[in-house]
């Protein structure tokens, strides 16, 4: 592939386009705040664009269409769990979390907002919650840079350990300086690539397999099971898949977009902006792979192209089925993807340290440019750490994001929802909730029984919270006062 190929051409203008937008947030983070929440000034359509982007890495352009490709429908019950999830985070979670961040000291991480919304004097909660995110999202990075590097290593024809370093660096840096309005910025661009690939690629897919209906008759011919929507799992399976929507409920780097609301006001337009998105670019991608399916039954010879590997189909289509250009814009998606969940993940790790240890710990009096900085540190050592991680070339942790997604969703989602709905929760009622939650992920994980950890995590970690709470002395007045002035603020006409 020559090197002024259109593909490398397309590549380097999205790469350089986003690192400019970092340089350009430069000049607008002036203090730590902004550095981590952008200043709360997110308007309702960057809250709602960077939300999505940050939720959706390279899984949805490259595993869902892989799922669907390699099962049938039967693998459509975790899109549509997501999406109930996800509305459901929008409407329940959203603008309460932003009102009560604010009232709670301004808190400017969930650790931060635990310790104030409990009145942990102690800090133990702002300890186990933010090692459960470092943990958690040291893997979660790792699996984005593992993402970036196989994409360069079969589109560019470029060694692993060279595709890495490639794969992560645009990211790191434009993060690096640019900090929380250039990953917000830079998501908004990113999200509107995904939706694009994701409505005009199945779109062309159907039309070039002949029309819907021929597509389906191509599909039932190649294997029946294809059009079933229960599989061989039974509806085990389908719970499964569909828990993966109580997952919103705990995602650090989702819920740092509702904290950086402009107000909580812009929330209902963000929502209603958001899953659009989202259900366009699920739909798109499932039928990325459902109707891959039919166009490879029709074209057998080009199924080399995948190299045996599902997850390759959307790299595949946009390779055969588009112009250089086209299909070098289409492919940007796939990076777009991986770039603005890694982007924010890299953030959050970075918050963690800085607020939560740094601040938190050896330097209470730290001066905002003395944060921003410690931070932008912070970003350079945790992705040094996940290149490390991702340096093996048989790794697989990719195969680790779920987990990662049901340990935040068990440890931290029923918390949230009981922080928000719920007077009564105590300090040590919210512990307990991490503790079980986090626990109970990781020892379910390893018993292997077919039921996704998140299930089990959750209802034990609620129970644990409700028990503990109730047996626990109840909360100070100040603090249920406090819930009181953001429950009034909610109300219609405030």
């Amino acid at each position: 592939m020559s090197h002024l190929s259109p593909l490398h051409i397309t590549f380097a203008i999205y790469i350089l386009g986003m690192v400019g937008i970092g340089f350009a947030a430069w000049y607008s983070t002036r203090s730590f705040d902004d550095y981590i929440l952008g200043g709360r000034s997110l308007g309702s359509f960057v809250t709602a664009m960077s939300a999505g982007a940050s939720d959706m890495s390279g899984w949805l352009l490259l595993g869902l269409p892989g799922a669907l490709y390699a099962t049938g429908l039967s693998e459509s019950w975790i899109a549509i769990g997501l999406i109930i999830g996800a509305w459901c985070n929008w409407k329940y979670v959203a603008a309460p979390l932003r009102l009560y961040t604010e009232r709670s000291n301004n808190a400017l991480t969930l650790p931060d907002y635990f310790t104030h919304r409990f009145e942990d004097r102690s800090k133990v909660l702002r300890v186990i919650s933010a090692l459960v995110i470092l943990v958690f999202f040291a893997v979660y990075c790792a699996s984005g840079i593992v993402a970036g590097a196989r994409l360069f290593e079969s589109v560019f024809d470029v060694p692993y350990a060279q595709a890495l370093w490639w794969g992560a660096a645009a990211t790191i840096l434009y993060t690096l300086v640019g900090g929380f309005l250039a990953v917000s910025w830079t998501d908004t661009v990113q999200a509107t690539l995904m939706i694009f690939a994701l409505v005009l690629t199945p779109i062309v897919v159907i039309n070039v397999s002949g029309g819907f209906d021929p597509s389906l008759v191509l599909i039932e011919k190649a294997d029946p099971k294809h059009l079933q929507w229960v599989g061989a799992g039974g509806w085990l399976a389908v719970v499964s898949a569909m828990a993966w929507g109580l997952g919103y409920f705990g995602q650090p780097h989702i819920l740092a977009r509702f904290m950086a609301a402009e107000t909580h006001q812009t929330i209902t337009a963000a929502r209603r902006i958001g899953m659009t998105w989202m259900v366009l670019c699920l739909v798109g991608a499932m039928a990325v792979g459902f109707f891959g399916i039919a166009y490879f039954s029709g074209h057998p010879e080009q199924k080399a192209m995948m190299a045996g590997n599902p997850e390759r189909v959307f790299i595949a289509l946009a390779t055969l089925l588009f112009n250089p250009w086209i299909a070098g814009i289409l492919l940007s998606a796939i990076l777009a993807a991986i770039m603005s969940t890694l982007s924010c993940q890299l953030l959050v790790c970075s918050s963690a340290l800085t607020e939560d240890f740094y601040k938190g710990f050896l330097r209470r009096n730290a001066g905002q440019t003395e944060l921003v900085w410690v931070g932008r540190l912070a970003v350079l050592l945790i992705s040094v750490l996940a290149i490390w991680m991702a340096s093996d070339p048989d790794s697989r942790v990719l195969g680790l994001v779920s987990y990662a997604w049901a340990g935040f969703g068990a440890a931290f989602g029923p918390v949230v929802l009981f922080s928000l709905m719920w007077k009564r929760t105590t300090r040590n009622g919210a512990l307990a909730g991490i503790v079980v939650g986090a626990v109970t992920v990781i020892v379910w994980k390893q018993l292997d029984t077919g039921l996704y950890e998140m299930v089990p995590g959750f209802v034990l970690a609620s129970l644990a919270i409700l028990v503990t709470s109730l047996l626990d002395k109840p909360p100070s007045p100040q603090a249920q006062a406090i819930f009181d002035v953001v429950q009034d603020e909610l109300r219609p006409g405030r």
